[in-house]
Protein backbone atom coordinates (compact mmCIF):
# COMPACT_ATOMS: atom_id res chain seq x y z
CA UNK A 1 0.00 0.00 0.00
CA UNK A 2 1.31 3.61 -1.11
CA UNK A 3 1.59 6.01 1.64
CA UNK A 4 0.25 9.70 0.26
CA UNK A 5 2.30 12.22 1.30
CA UNK A 6 0.71 15.19 2.83
CA UNK A 7 0.74 18.51 0.29
CA UNK A 8 2.38 20.11 3.25
CA UNK A 9 4.94 17.43 3.81
CA UNK A 10 5.63 17.92 0.15
CA UNK A 11 5.67 21.88 -0.06
CA UNK A 12 8.13 22.20 2.98
CA UNK A 13 10.34 19.46 1.25
CA UNK A 14 10.62 21.85 -1.88
CA UNK A 15 11.22 24.58 0.19
CA UNK A 16 14.32 23.20 2.11
CA UNK A 17 15.68 21.99 -1.71
CA UNK A 18 15.30 25.35 -2.86
CA UNK A 19 17.21 26.39 -0.18
CA UNK A 20 19.79 24.08 -0.15
CA UNK A 21 20.41 24.54 -3.68
CA UNK A 22 19.05 20.53 -4.86
CA UNK A 23 17.32 19.48 -7.54
CA UNK A 24 17.31 22.70 -9.49
CA UNK A 25 17.27 21.29 -13.37
CA UNK A 26 19.21 24.76 -15.13
CA UNK A 27 22.11 24.55 -12.76
CA UNK A 28 25.20 23.63 -14.57
CA UNK A 29 27.75 20.95 -13.50
CA UNK A 30 31.41 21.56 -14.83
CA UNK A 31 32.91 17.39 -15.47
CA UNK A 32 35.93 16.30 -14.29
CA UNK A 33 35.60 14.23 -18.00
CA UNK A 34 36.92 11.16 -15.86
CA UNK A 35 33.73 9.18 -16.24
CA UNK A 36 34.63 7.09 -12.99
CA UNK A 37 34.40 9.89 -11.02
CA UNK A 38 31.62 11.97 -12.86
CA UNK A 39 29.19 9.16 -12.72
CA UNK A 40 29.17 9.51 -9.01
CA UNK A 41 28.22 13.12 -8.71
CA UNK A 42 24.60 14.34 -9.48
CA UNK A 43 24.46 15.68 -13.44
CA UNK A 44 27.68 14.09 -13.88
CA UNK A 45 29.73 16.55 -12.73
CA UNK A 46 30.74 19.61 -10.25
CA UNK A 47 27.94 21.79 -9.66
CA UNK A 48 28.30 25.45 -10.28
CA UNK A 49 27.04 28.12 -8.47
CA UNK A 50 27.92 26.29 -5.18
CA UNK A 51 29.61 25.84 -2.35
CA UNK A 52 32.13 22.50 -2.10
CA UNK A 53 34.52 21.57 0.26
CA UNK A 54 38.33 19.98 0.07
CA UNK A 55 40.78 18.73 2.57
CA UNK A 56 44.24 17.00 2.53
CA UNK A 57 44.14 13.47 3.89
CA UNK A 58 47.47 12.35 6.55
CA UNK A 59 49.98 15.54 7.12
CA UNK A 60 48.13 17.07 4.01
CA UNK A 61 45.27 18.22 6.66
CA UNK A 62 47.82 20.81 7.54
CA UNK A 63 49.69 22.18 4.54
CA UNK A 64 46.80 21.40 1.93
CA UNK A 65 49.32 20.65 -1.12
CA UNK A 66 47.46 18.11 -3.02
CA UNK A 67 43.89 19.55 -1.78
CA UNK A 68 45.28 23.33 -3.26
CA UNK A 69 46.25 21.85 -6.14
CA UNK A 70 43.10 19.76 -7.10
CA UNK A 71 40.88 23.19 -6.27
CA UNK A 72 43.25 24.95 -8.53
CA UNK A 73 42.56 22.06 -11.21
CA UNK A 74 38.67 22.83 -11.20
CA UNK A 75 39.36 26.40 -11.34
CA UNK A 76 41.63 26.37 -13.94
CA UNK A 77 38.93 24.82 -15.93
CA UNK A 78 36.62 27.64 -15.55
CA UNK A 79 37.13 30.53 -17.70
CA UNK A 80 37.96 34.48 -15.97
CA UNK A 81 39.67 35.34 -12.76
CA UNK A 82 39.73 33.17 -9.67
CA UNK A 83 40.17 34.69 -5.99
CA UNK A 84 42.03 32.78 -3.71
CA UNK A 85 42.14 33.93 -0.12
CA UNK A 86 44.47 33.00 2.86
CA UNK A 87 45.58 33.45 6.28
CA UNK A 88 48.82 32.02 5.57
CA UNK A 89 51.70 34.23 2.93
CA UNK A 90 52.74 30.39 1.74
CA UNK A 91 50.38 30.07 -1.69
CA UNK A 92 52.86 28.29 -4.01
CA UNK A 93 51.66 29.74 -7.53
CA UNK A 94 54.22 27.61 -9.49
CA UNK A 95 52.62 24.81 -7.92
CA UNK A 96 49.00 26.10 -9.39
CA UNK A 97 50.00 26.54 -12.50
CA UNK A 98 51.24 23.04 -12.62
CA UNK A 99 47.69 22.19 -12.11
CA UNK A 100 46.65 24.87 -14.91
CA UNK A 101 46.04 27.77 -13.25
CA UNK A 102 48.45 30.69 -14.01
CA UNK A 103 49.28 33.30 -11.67
CA UNK A 104 47.87 35.84 -13.94
CA UNK A 105 44.25 34.56 -13.68
CA UNK A 106 44.51 35.07 -9.87
CA UNK A 107 43.53 37.38 -7.43
CA UNK A 108 45.72 37.03 -4.41
CA UNK A 109 44.05 38.58 -0.99
CA UNK A 110 46.11 37.63 2.20
CA UNK A 111 43.79 38.03 5.33
CA UNK A 112 44.47 38.29 8.74
CA UNK A 113 42.02 35.18 10.23
CA UNK A 114 39.06 32.87 8.98
CA UNK A 115 36.69 35.56 9.85
CA UNK A 116 38.32 37.81 7.38
CA UNK A 117 38.98 34.94 4.66
CA UNK A 118 34.73 34.22 4.65
CA UNK A 119 33.86 37.93 4.80
CA UNK A 120 36.27 37.99 1.83
CA UNK A 121 34.82 35.23 0.25
CA UNK A 122 31.45 36.31 0.45
CA UNK A 123 32.22 39.35 -1.13
CA UNK A 124 34.00 37.81 -4.12
CA UNK A 125 31.05 35.15 -4.29
CA UNK A 126 28.42 37.59 -4.73
CA UNK A 127 30.43 40.04 -7.13
CA UNK A 128 29.34 37.15 -9.92
CA UNK A 129 31.85 37.99 -12.32
CA UNK A 130 34.50 35.43 -11.02
CA UNK A 131 35.79 31.81 -12.44
CA UNK A 132 35.72 30.90 -8.93
CA UNK A 133 36.52 31.80 -5.05
CA UNK A 134 38.82 29.50 -3.58
CA UNK A 135 39.74 30.42 0.62
CA UNK A 136 41.71 28.61 3.23
CA UNK A 137 39.92 28.18 6.16
CA UNK A 138 40.01 25.83 9.55
CA UNK A 139 36.66 26.89 11.03
CA UNK A 140 33.51 26.97 9.11
CA UNK A 141 30.16 26.71 10.65
CA UNK A 142 26.72 25.52 9.33
CA UNK A 143 25.78 29.53 9.46
CA UNK A 144 29.06 30.36 7.45
CA UNK A 145 28.75 27.76 4.97
CA UNK A 146 25.28 28.71 4.40
CA UNK A 147 25.75 32.23 3.44
CA UNK A 148 28.72 31.10 1.24
CA UNK A 149 26.31 28.31 -0.21
CA UNK A 150 23.68 31.07 -1.05
CA UNK A 151 25.71 34.30 -2.13
CA UNK A 152 27.55 31.40 -4.97
CA UNK A 153 24.07 30.10 -5.78
CA UNK A 154 22.97 34.03 -6.29
CA UNK A 155 25.83 35.08 -8.64
CA UNK A 156 26.41 31.31 -10.67
CA UNK A 157 30.30 31.38 -9.01
CA UNK A 158 31.59 27.84 -7.62
CA UNK A 159 33.06 28.12 -4.34
CA UNK A 160 35.90 26.17 -3.21
CA UNK A 161 36.67 26.36 0.45
CA UNK A 162 39.72 24.77 1.20
CA UNK A 163 39.21 23.06 4.48
CA UNK A 164 43.15 23.31 6.73
CA UNK A 165 44.56 23.20 9.85
CA UNK A 166 47.53 24.34 12.41
CA UNK A 167 47.34 20.35 13.54
CA UNK A 168 46.35 17.24 13.12
CA UNK A 169 43.79 17.46 15.75
CA UNK A 170 42.20 20.13 14.84
CA UNK A 171 41.01 18.41 11.41
CA UNK A 172 38.91 16.75 13.39
CA UNK A 173 36.38 19.61 12.70
CA UNK A 174 35.87 18.18 9.05
CA UNK A 175 33.39 15.99 10.42
CA UNK A 176 30.76 18.99 11.52
CA UNK A 177 28.20 19.26 9.16
CA UNK A 178 28.10 22.22 6.66
CA UNK A 179 25.73 23.63 3.38
CA UNK A 180 28.61 22.47 1.20
CA UNK A 181 27.14 20.81 -2.21
CA UNK A 182 30.17 18.53 -1.88
CA UNK A 183 32.83 17.00 0.46
CA UNK A 184 36.03 15.92 -0.72
CA UNK A 185 39.65 15.12 0.89
CA UNK A 186 43.02 14.38 -1.44
CA UNK A 187 46.09 12.68 -0.11
CA UNK A 188 49.23 12.28 -2.10
CA UNK A 189 50.42 8.63 -3.30
CA UNK A 190 53.42 7.73 -4.63
CA UNK A 191 53.82 7.86 -7.95
CA UNK A 192 54.02 5.34 -10.65
CA UNK A 193 57.60 3.97 -11.22
CA UNK A 194 59.03 4.63 -14.48
CA UNK A 195 61.11 1.90 -16.93
CA UNK A 196 63.81 5.15 -16.79
CA UNK A 197 65.25 7.05 -13.78
CA UNK A 198 62.90 9.62 -13.32
CA UNK A 199 59.41 10.54 -11.21
CA UNK A 200 55.73 10.24 -12.52
CA UNK A 201 52.95 11.87 -12.35
CA UNK A 202 52.02 12.38 -8.98
CA UNK A 203 48.88 10.12 -7.68
CA UNK A 204 46.05 11.22 -5.38
CA UNK A 205 43.86 9.16 -3.54
CA UNK A 206 40.24 11.00 -3.70
CA UNK A 207 37.45 10.66 -1.52
CA UNK A 208 34.31 12.14 -1.96
CA UNK A 209 33.06 12.18 1.46
CA UNK A 210 29.59 13.39 1.14
CA UNK A 211 27.50 14.75 -1.75
CA UNK A 212 23.93 15.75 -1.69
CA UNK A 213 21.60 13.51 -3.66
CA UNK A 214 24.51 12.01 -4.92
CA UNK A 215 27.33 8.67 -3.96
CA UNK A 216 30.18 8.73 -1.75
CA UNK A 217 33.30 6.76 -2.97
CA UNK A 218 37.17 6.88 -2.96
CA UNK A 219 39.14 6.68 -6.52
CA UNK A 220 42.51 6.49 -7.06
CA UNK A 221 43.70 8.84 -9.74
CA UNK A 222 46.94 10.83 -11.76
CA UNK A 223 47.16 14.50 -10.59
CA UNK A 224 45.88 17.44 -12.55
CA UNK A 225 48.05 17.87 -15.66
CA UNK A 226 48.81 21.51 -17.38
CA UNK A 227 45.13 21.88 -18.02
CA UNK A 228 43.79 21.63 -14.72
CA UNK A 229 42.57 17.51 -15.43
CA UNK A 230 42.88 15.00 -13.55
CA UNK A 231 44.03 11.12 -15.13
CA UNK A 232 43.03 7.56 -15.07
CA UNK A 233 45.81 5.40 -14.25
CA UNK A 234 46.53 2.72 -16.75
CA UNK A 235 46.82 0.13 -14.26
CA UNK A 236 43.70 1.38 -12.50
CA UNK A 237 41.80 1.91 -15.92
CA UNK A 238 42.75 -1.95 -17.04
CA UNK A 239 41.49 -3.27 -13.59
CA UNK A 240 44.88 -4.59 -13.14
CA UNK A 241 45.33 -2.44 -9.72
CA UNK A 242 41.74 -1.99 -8.84
CA UNK A 243 41.14 -6.10 -8.41
CA UNK A 244 43.92 -6.29 -6.14
CA UNK A 245 43.58 -3.04 -4.23
CA UNK A 246 40.33 -1.96 -4.59
CA UNK A 247 41.02 1.18 -5.29
CA UNK A 248 37.88 2.32 -6.92
CA UNK A 249 34.78 1.64 -3.90
CA UNK A 250 31.69 2.93 -2.56
CA UNK A 251 32.20 4.19 1.19
CA UNK A 252 30.29 2.36 3.91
Amino acid sequence: MQTRISPAISALRQRISALEGVGQGGRAVLPFAVSELDRHLPKGGLALGCLHEVAGGGNGAIDAAAASCFAAGIAARLPGQVLWCVTRADLFAPGLEQAGLSPDRVIHVEAGDDKAVLACMEEGLRHGGLAAVVADVAKLSMTASRRLHLAAKGSGTIGLALRRWRSQADAGDFGQPTAAMTRWRVSALPSQPLPVPGIGRPRWLVELIRARAGEAFDIELEACDDTGHLGLPADVASGSAAAAGGRLRALR
